[in-house]
C-alpha cells in the first residue's frame, strides 16, 4: 500500500526512544524526509545511526527541550531553513508524573502541563502557519491512556490524566479550527506499551526491575488493576511498532477522512 510519504517533511519530538523512535523509523522506511527532536544529542546519535541501520535513510536531528520556548523556535528555525516545509508534526514528547494527588508538588504540576499539553499547544501554533501557506499538513497528537481512564496506585494520574485529556480535546478543537486551511489533526492514545521508560516505571511500582521475572508481575498486576482480561490474549504489552504503524498511517494519504479523531490502541483493554 503506498502511504504517499515520499519525501514528505515528517518531525517527530520524543524520537529519540520508544514509540517515537520507531514512528521516525516507519516514516523514514516510507521515503519521508525525517526530523528527529529530543533532548540528549547522544541518544538522538544512536537513534540516527539505528534507523540508517535498518532503512538505509538518514535522518535530521536537533537537541530539543520542548518545555523551552527558545528551543521550539529554534526547531522551527531548524525545520524552515534546511527543508523549507513541514508535512507531518507528530507531537510525542512526554511523561508522566503517578504520585497521589495530596503529594503533587506545584513544581511537578506545571512540568507536567510544560512537558505535555503545552508542549503540543505551543509547538503546533509555530508550525501551523508554515502549512496554512503551503495548503495544508497533518499534526498527530501522541496523548496517553491517563487521558480516557482513572488508573489505580500505583499509577496516580491526578497529574498527568488532564494534560493528557487536554491533548485530545486541543486535538479535536484544531481538527475544526485548522481544517478550513487543509490541515488534519489527530489525537493517538497508547495504552500499556512497552517501552524502557514505562516498563521502568511498572518495575519500579512492583519493586523489582527489569527482568524476566517482572515482566510476568507487571502483566499479572495489570491484569488485576484493571480486573479484566485484554482482548489479545498472550499479549499483555502493546510494542513501539503498533503504535507507529497506527501513527504513519494516520498521517498519510490513507487517512484522509480521518480529522479530530481520538484513536485508541490498547488492544482491546478500553471496555468502557
Amino acid at each position: 500500500m503506498d502511504l504517499g510519504l515520499t519525501d514528505k517533511v515528517v518531525v517527530v519530538t520524543g524520537g529519540s526512544s520508544g514509540i517515537g523512535l520507531e514512528t521516525a523509523r516507519h516514516f523514514a522506511s516510507e521515503g519521508a524526509r525525517v526530523v528527529i527532536a529530543a533532548r540528549r544529542e547522544e541518544q538522538l546519535a544512536k537513534a540516527a545511526a539505528s534507523i540508517a541501520e535498518s532503512t538505509g535513510a538518514s535522518v535530521d536531528t536537533l537537541s530539543t527541550d520542548v518545555t523551552k520556548l527558545a528551543d521550539l523556535d529554534r526547531l522551527v528555525a531548524h525545520v524552515t531553513t534546511a527543508h523549507g516545509r513541514i508535512d507531518v508534526l507528530v507531537n510525542n514528547a512526554g511523561n508522566g508524573t503517578y504520585k497521589p494527588f495530596l503529594e503533587v508538588t506545584d513544581e511537578e504540576l506545571v512540568q507536567g502541563m510544560e512537558i505535555n499539553f503545552f508542549a503540543q499547544f505551543r509547538l503546533t501554533q509555530r508550525f501551523a502557519p508554515m502549512m496554512i501557506e503551503q495548503g495544508g499538513g497533518v499534526v498527530v497528537n501522541v496523548t496517553g491512556e491517563t487521558a480516557i481512564r482513572v488508573t489505580q496506585p500505583p499509577f496516580r494520574s491526578s497529574c498527568t490524566g488532564p494534560a493528557k485529556a487536554a491533548e485530545n480535546r486541543l486535538s479535536k478543537i484544531l481538527a475544526t479550527e485548522l481544517g478550513e486551511h487543509g490541515i488534519r489533526v489527530v489525537a493517538v492514545v497508547p495504552g500499556f506499551v512497552n517501552t524502557e521508560e514505562r516498563f521502568a516505571r511498572w518495575g519500579e511500582g512492583l519493586g523489582g526491575g527489569l527482568d524476566a521475572e517482572n515482566d510476568r508481575a507487571a502483566a499479572a498486576e495489570r491484569r488485576r488493576e484493571w480486573g479484566r482480561g485484554i482482548a489479545r490474549p498472550g499479549h499483555e504489552w502493546g510494542t513501539p511498532q503498533e503504535l507507529a504503524d497506527l501513527i504513519v498511517f494516520a498521517a498519510s494519504k490513507r487517512a484522509t477522512f480521518v480529522n479530530g479523531a481520538v484513536l485508541v490502541a490498547d488492544g482491546g483493554d478500553d471496555k468502557s
